[in-house]
């Protein structure tokens, strides 16, 4: 039996919240479109989720204006993050930030490390530059491979393979190859 989506009884902003993007997976969906994910089947790649299940999820994500869709190349379509979305940087940010403290996997340290486009120096996690301590902007972020990454010979996706290159965040990656949806 599933669980039910809304939290009736609930009229907290956090309830309301969590019925957009509590649901298993949501968080990681967006988290790969502030990494420049942008087609279905990209999306289906990096995660490994269900075809059905991702479009749950980016229904759910459209419906509350989180996700738009765009016409894209031929009769496809990709998606981009609204105003709404991009919101939702901090809390992607925050919750990376603590997983990093209390579950990133033993020796390594952090796979991928934000870097201010403009000085190429990191972020505090406060996504103030190290260096000229100028609050950066997600758009104004680079991702970039971190040590607790593995190599790319063992990226089996075409994200996960150009995330081993420095990256601006919201910035459309390549396609993968052979895959035009």
């Amino acid at each position: 039996m599933s669980l039910p989506r809304d939290y009736s009884g609930q009229g907290c902003a956090l309830a309301r919240s969590l019925e957009v993007v509590g649901e298993r997976w949501t968080l990681l969906i967006v988290r790969d479109a502030f990494f420049g994910v942008r087609r279905f089947g990209d999306f289906v790649a990096h995660l490994g989720i269900p075809r059905a299940v991702l479009s749950d999820r980016l229904a759910t994500l459209t419906g509350a204006s989180v996700l738009t869709r765009v016409p894209a190349s031929g009769k496809r379509e990709v998606y981009e993050l609204t105003g709404k979305g991009l919101e939702l940087w901090p809390v992607i940010r925050a919750l990376t930030l603590w997983g990093e403290q209390f579950y990133a996997p033993e020796g390594g340290g952090p796979r991928r490390i934000l870097r201010h486009a403009a000085d190429g120096a990191a972020l505090a996690a406060d996504d103030r530059c190290t260096r000229c301590g100028v609050l950066v902007g997600v758009r104004d972020i680079l991702l970039t491979p971190g040590p607790g990454l593995p190599g790319p010979d063992s990226a089996d996706d075409p994200v996960t393979a150009a995330l081993h290159h420095p990256h601006r965040l919201l910035s459309t990656l390549p396609p993968a190859k052979g895959n035009p949806s």
